[in-house]
């Protein structure tokens, strides 16, 4: 698939070497550019305020180095980037796959996550899938999101945590979009205007709460609209 505009990437990796061959394997695809790359985390912030050509897509290495003692780590920079830059997706890479950094991510309000011996292929379909629909929840995510679910004492009240039920349409909604789907696809299925579906996905991260669709994801696992069986 090749895109009308390519899609900007940011790395934030603090080994040289596996930065150096990241960019040259993203580099290789002509859909993307690497526009952005920080060795640390603490002097992301700053590098985004001093550039003018910010990312679409950020890989965010999961363990970063301290300074002065004090850690700025993948959350970190998960929590510092989208708190001021929301429309960058946020693509986690980790040696880790530890299902309870993976869950406590996509909480924080991460697009996706990656092991760093995935596949290229599955790189590449993890920054289309971001960039295109939100987020990227392979089947690894989706375990990690329901075991950690299932280790909590009970289900919260949705009437307490959210501001109303769902409607039929929006739950019809949220599972195309546990699918995977994009709006025009969710548009087709539902013989809608996609002008539809963005109100109504709109609609779904107020009630819910969310801040991005894996945000949704999450949701819809720990309250049954969806499940991995």
């Amino acid at each position: 698939m090749i895109m009308s505009k390519k899609i900007r990437i940011g790395l934030v990796e603090d080994q040289l070497l596996f930065r150096e061959g990241l960019k040259s394997l993203l580099s290789s695809w002509v859909d993307f550019e690497v526009v952005f790359e920080s060795q640390d985390g603490f002097s992301v912030l700053e590098k985004l305020q001093a550039t003018t050509n910010v990312p679409d897509v950020l890989l965010v290495d999961l363990s970063l180095p301290a300074k002065d003692d004090k850690e700025f780590d993948g959350i970190a920079v998960t929590d510092a980037v989208i708190q001021n830059y929301p429309d960058i997706k946020i693509l986690i890479l980790s040696v880790h796959d530890d299902e309870s950094f993976i869950a406590e991510l996509i909480e924080r309000g991460a697009h996706g996550y990656l092991v760093k011996d995935s596949d290229p292929d599955e790189v590449y379909d993890a920054i289309v899938s971001v960039h295109e629909k939100g987020s990227y929840i392979n089947h690894r995510t989706l375990v990690a999101i329901q075991k950690r679910m299932s280790q909590k004492d009970g289900k919260p009240e949705i009437s307490k945590m959210y501001p109303g039920p769902l409607t039929k349409r929006e739950i019809e909604v949220l599972q195309l979009v546990c699918q995977q789907m994009t709006t025009e696809e969710i548009a087709e299925t539902l013989f809608i205007s996609m002008k539809t579906v963005n109100g109504h996905r709109n609609n779904l991260l107020g009630k819910t709460g969310s801040r991005n669709v894996a945000g949704l994801v999450l949701y819809a696992l720990k309250h049954e609209i969806v499940s991995l069986s």
